[in-house]
């Protein structure tokens, strides 16, 4: 039983944040996702205007540098600041940013694992990481994101296809595979470990392993990884999936599309939506072992 300050945390300042004005929601509105497999998506339309520094054309300013005093939840050891999204559509979304300059693009450490591991056991839920702009991040600085679920939800609404592989569903490795996600993707179940120091390291090793089963590249190396990535945690699994572009049909996705989130804009084509579905999407936007080549740095 988790004792979730930092959630109590998050909503408090939250409420705080929205009547100072520091906080802005993005309002949105819940849609039927179209297409085959619509069921495992999420789809909402967005009410307004991106921020502008969600846009393409920019500009690109670094809020975590200073951070926003009126957006801080906690001071997360000594490395490690947990903040508020200042545009969240979902309440209490959180950033685990950290408080010196790190780069969005190059590889996570054990600290960044420590952190994590620290939040986790008080307040878990869906974790997600975007290696860069081809992955969908919007900024620089080094920043996971946590989405909190109950311990009754389901993580996220594509939790049955990464529970299918797991459990053999699909029992070939993803260099074997024709199906473009699967062989994106590398997926593993979440260590148990009654000691937070062990579960960090055993997350962070499990995290350069698929890595280089992606292709990736060695975390050792001083170089980034080899290409853009998204990893996704819950409290069963870890998963990374390889990039090649931020977006498809109009739709920009970030590691939350794998999840089964979808956010429309007025630059989204519903209706390649709906002939080709939301796994289709996601297939345009990934790339596999199978045809990996060193893309430079994301």
């Amino acid at each position: 039983m988790r004792n979730e300050r930092f959630w109590t945390s998050a909503l408090s300042q939250s409420s705080k944040a929205l009547e100072s004005g520091a906080l802005i929601p993005l309002t949105t509105s819940r849609l039927q996702c179209p297409g085959p497999g619509g069921e495992r998506f999420e789809l909402r339309r967005l009410n307004a205007q991106l921020p502008r520094h969600h846009r393409p054309e920019g500009p690109k300013p670094n809020p975590f540098s200073p951070w926003d005093r009126e957006l801080e939840i906690d001071v997360i050891g000594t490395d490690h600041v947990l903040i508020l999204n200042k545009y969240p559509v979902q309440t209490g979304h959180m950033l685990l940013i950290t408080r010196q300059w790190a780069p969005q693009v190059h590889w996570l450490t054990q600290p960044d694992w420590t952190a994590l591991v620290e939040v986790d056991r008080d307040t878990s839920g869906l974790w997600f990481f975007n290696s860069g702009p081809k992955a969908g991040a919007s900024q620089p600085h080094r920043h996971l994101q946590l989405l909190r679920r109950q311990s009754s939800e389901i993580a996220c609404p594509r939790e049955s296809w990464f529970r299918r592989i797991l459990e053999g569903g699909d029992t070939k490795r993803p260099s074997e595979s024709s199906d473009p996600l699967i062989d994106s993707c590398a997926l593993v179940k979440r260590p148990s470990c009654s000691d937070p120091e062990q579960e960090a390291s055993a997350l962070h090793t499990l995290y350069r392993t698929l890595a280089m089963r992606l292709a990736l590249g060695d975390a050792d190396a001083e170089r980034p990884p080899l290409a853009p990535y998204n990893l996704l945690l819950t409290p069963d699994w870890l998963a990374l999936i390889r990039r090649k572009q931020e977006r498809a049909s109009g739709f920009s996705l970030n590691a939350l599309g794998f999840a089964g989130y979808l956010l429309a804009t007025e630059n989204s084509d519903l209706s390649w939506l709906e002939h080709n579905g939301g796994e289709g999407l996601l297939q345009e936007v990934v790339s596999g072992i199978s045809d990996a080549t060193d893309d430079g740095k994301s």
